[in-house]
C-alpha cells in the first residue's frame, strides 16, 4: 500500500460526514432548529477525525518529509496550499463552535452562521479532497522511495495508535477543569 491509501480511506469517510452535514442544512433550512447532539457530532468529527487525526498525518509526517525533497515549485506550492486549507478549515470550525455555543445561550440569530458554516465546510472539503486525492498524493510519489514510502506508512499507523489516548486524555482534562 501507498501512503495515500489510508488517507484516501479516509477521505471516503469525511465525505460520508460532508453528505450528513448537507442534509441536516437543508433540514436546519426547513426547521429553524440547530440540533446540539448533530452540530456537536459535527464538531467532534472535524476536530479530531479530520483535522488532528487526517490532517495530522499530512502534516506532521508526510508534508514535513516532503519540505526535505527537492520538489517542483508547483508541488512545492500546492503543498503550501493545503496547509492554508486545513487552517481554513479549521479558523471555520471555530467560528461553528462560537455560533453553537451563542446558539446554546439562546442567541437564535446565531442559527444563520451555525447553517452558513456548516455549508463553508461542506463545500470546502470535497475540492480539498479533490486536489489531495487527483493532483497532490499522486505527484508527490515520486520523491519517495518504496522504503520511504513503507516507512511514512508505519508513522501513519503508530499516529493513529496515538490518537485515541491524546483524545479520551484531552477528555479527562477537560471534565477536571469544569470540576475544579
Amino acid at each position: 500500500m501507498k501512503p495515500r491509501g489510508p488517507l484516501m480511506m479516509e477521505h471516503r469517510i469525511i465525505e460520508k460526514m460532508i453528505w450528513a452535514i448537507e442534509k441536516e442544512v437543508e433540514k436546519m433550512a426547513e426547521t429553524k432548529i440547530a440540533r446540539k447532539d448533530f452540530i456537536d457530532t459535527v464538531i467532534d468529527f472535524i476536530k479530531v477525525y479530520a483535522d488532528r487525526t487526517h490532517h495530522g498525518k499530512e502534516e506532521v509526517i508526510m508534508f514535513e518529509y516532503l519540505a526535505t525533497k527537492n520538489m517542483l515549485p508547483e508541488e512545492q506550492n500546492m503543498m503550501k496550499e493545503l496547509i492554508e486549507e486545513h487552517k481554513h478549515g479549521r479558523k471555520t470550525v471555530g467560528e461553528l463552535v462560537a455560533a453553537q455555543e451563542r446558539y446554546a445561550r439562546g442567541e437564535k440569530n446565531s442559527l444563520t452562521t451555525i447553517r452558513d458554516k456548516l455549508k463553508v465546510l461542506a463545500e470546502f472539503y470535497p475540492k480539498h479532497i479533490e486536489k489531495e486525492d487527483r493532483i497532490f498524493f499522486p505527484a508527490s510519489e515520486k520523491y519517495m522511495s518504496q522504503g520511504e514510502q513503507d516507512f511514512m506508512l508505519s508513522e501513519f499507523w503508530e499516529f493513529d495508535r496515538k490518537m485515541i489516548h491524546e483524545k479520551y486524555a484531552a477528555v479527562v482534562k477537560q471534565l477536571e477543569d469544569k470540576i475544579k
